[in-house]
């Protein structure tokens, strides 16, 4: 049974979650917001273990609030339900890191030993290829994975340097990190693999479905990985721009803005 009640921030227990990085100016802009209405209300245990709603706590506190609606479940979780009830919650935000997702994946499996990577995909209402993708982070050497939780390069540079053995990530992660393009990475990642993996590359990539809809990728030199891998960021920034209630004129015209200026997540 879940009851909605108001309770003070004391209450409150915070236990680890997916999201390990909390920007202060972000939870002050959130704190001002709470003031005027709290649109949604945190969840928490009977016992005031939070379950869902960290940063509208941390908000609350930074902002000087005494109180917030809460939902209030008596329905108990294994420890594993709880992580994936709060991985599937902040998934669907643009803000979680791309380590955080990584690292939360990880903590999946090791708390369901029996899962693939297609059972946790289906959990977490995700694709299969991306939460591959993530994982893909196992595979890499220290040096990529602290620029990889550093946000000094993101999940599809990671993944590309997965692909190569351990004695030559380091390697191309200076490449990367001297300013070399996601596409330069890729290109040098193609070479040292030597064509062992030989793939048919096109310009542009036509998907019809049977909705009547036709998905298209344009790009130099494109194989049917680069093609998963444009549409895990694209589906990433469409879900960004559907929190924040854009429209797909608004949305096209802010993803020509971000080329433009380079931003992404490389």
């Amino acid at each position: 049974m879940a009851v909605l009640a108001s309770k003070p921030l004391n209450w409150f227990k915070v236990a680890p979650q997916a999201r390990r990085h909390f920007d202060e100016a972000e939870l002050r802009l959130l704190g001002e917001s709470l003031k005027v209405k709290q649109l949604q209300p945190v969840l928490a245990r009977s016992d005031g273990t939070l379950v869902a709603g960290e940063r509208r706590l941390r908000a609350a506190t930074l902002v000087g609030l005494q109180e917030l609606s809460v939902v209030v479940s008596d329905e108990p979780l294994t420890e594993s339900e709880l992580r994936v009830f709060q991985l599937m919650e902040n998934c669907l935000r643009a803000d979680l890191r791309d380590a955080e997702k990584w690292h939360a994946f990880e903590e999946l499996l090791r708390l369901n030993p029996g899962w693939s990577n297609k059972e946790l995909a289906a959990h977490l209402k995700l694709g299969e290829s991306v939460v591959s993708k993530y994982l893909s982070a196992s595979r890499c050497v220290p040096e990529v994975i602290a620029a990889f939780e550093a946000a000094r390069i993101g999940i599809t540079t990671v993944y590309e340097l997965s692909r190569v053995p351990a004695e030559q990530q380091a390697e191309l992660l200076a490449f990367k990190l001297s300013g070399a393009s996601r596409d330069a990475v890729a290109s040098r990642v193609r070479k040292k693999r030597g064509g062992a993996q030989s793939q048919v590359r096109v310009n542009r990539i036509n998907c019809p479905l049977p909705t009547g809809v036709t998905v298209s990728v344009s790009g130099q030199g494109l194989s049917l990985s680069d093609l998963i891998a444009a549409l895990g960021d694209a589906l990433k920034k469409a879900r960004w721009a559907a929190e924040r209630g854009f429209d797909s004129k608004t949305f096209t015209s802010v993803m020509k803005d971000e080329a433009k200026k380079g931003v992404g997540h490389e």
